[in-house]
């Protein structure tokens, strides 16, 4: 997509690489196998490029694995994901957003060391369990219990709509205690825990997603999340990174469905002329172009208020509401 309104003014060298260095890996990597990937519900076999390209943890520090990556840094590389595919960034936006960034904020110091250097090199997957079959945009409804036990903790409970499921290594998974709601890092191999498929899905079909099934899973006192003190509130810090991911990678979904039009209206012809040169197709492509320009200064103008820490969840969940609405639109 062309600079019309000369927005690369506003990015610095190393943003301006990092887009180009993901916007080739993608056209190169992904675009040519998406549509198979979409048909056979599939995720491509990318983790270990991602690894790669180091754009899992990217803002975790150097010691973990990142590279204390700047947020428009990150919002570039989830326009840029998600101009191949929404259920490439989906991947990135739970790895890093929803797994490492809780470890790294609320997990203790041997839990950081433990897993967080392995999921930057892509050798452990994580997925995020919030979401249940009765309590889905109401979290404190949920009915998944971690009932204290010697030793550590028995959960009972089932999550659902979970991005990574079928994959996951690791699962930051939240349930009710008798201190509010507390967050657990519980992994695959968790006697009484086990993940399922969700199949024929018509959306992020590129996306394996699933279901978690706790069944008196019993997690050691060193599985919990020490910092998560404030129930709910931690949770939801968690989904509020990810969407301010999802703000950009909207507006990556658009920049594609802008160039396909494009590339399409100057590629076919009516009347011994491409279709691009009638009007009305011209003012259709003004308004995605207009949506789109408005949308990257929109997540621009968020990103630099979230690296000085002035961005808070109504900001984020402005940029995402608006984004969305005009990619699909």
């Amino acid at each position: 997509m062309d600079d019309f309104f000369r927005l690369d003014t506003l990015l610095d060298g190393d943003e301006k690489l990092i887009r180009t260095t993901i916007r080739e890996f993608v056209d190169k990597e992904i675009m040519p196998h998406i549509a198979q990937h979409y048909e056979q519900a599939t995720f491509p076999d990318a983790v270990k490029d991602l690894a790669k390209l180091k754009v899992l943890g990217m803002s975790m520090p150097e010691e973990f694995g990142g590279s204390s990556a700047s947020a428009v840094m990150t919002g570039i590389v989830c326009q840029e994901l998600e101009r191949g595919d929404s259920g490439l960034r989906s991947f990135v936006s739970v790895q890093n957003a929803l797994v490492m960034y809780p470890i790294f904020r609320f997990g203790s110091d041997g839990q950081k060391k433990r897993f967080l250097k392995k999921m930057a090199q892509g050798e452990l997957i994580g997925c995020f369990g919030l979401t249940e079959p009765n309590a889905g945009s109401d979290p404190a409804s949920m009915t998944t219990i971690a009932k204290k036990v010697p030793g550590g903790f028995s959960i009972s409970g089932t999550k659902t709509w979970i991005t990574n499921a079928p994959v996951a290594h690791v699962a930051i998974v939240w349930a009710k205690t008798d201190e509010g709601i507390r967050g657990f890092i519980i992994e695959r191999d968790t006697k009484g825990f086990a993940t399922s498929t969700i199949k024929h899905k018509l959306s992020m079909r590129a996306s394996l997603t699933g279901s978690l099934h706790f069944d008196e899973c019993f997690v050691s006192d060193d599985h919990l999340l020490p910092k998560t003190t404030k129930g709910l509130a931690c949770a939801l810090s968690c989904l509020n990174e990810a969407r301010f991911g999802i703000a950009w990678g909207a507006t990556g979904a658009a920049i594609a469905c802008y160039e396909m039009a494009l590339s399409y209206a100057l590629a076919r012809t009516q009347f011994n002329k491409p279709i691009a040169s009638f009007q009305l197709l011209q003012k259709d492509l003004v308004d995605m172009q207009e949506s789109i320009i408005k949308g990257q200064l929109l997540n621009i103008h968020l990103g630099r208020l979230k690296d000085k820490s002035q961005a808070d969840f109504n900001h984020i969940s402005l940029a995402k509401m608006s984004n969305t609405r005009e990619a699909l639109q």
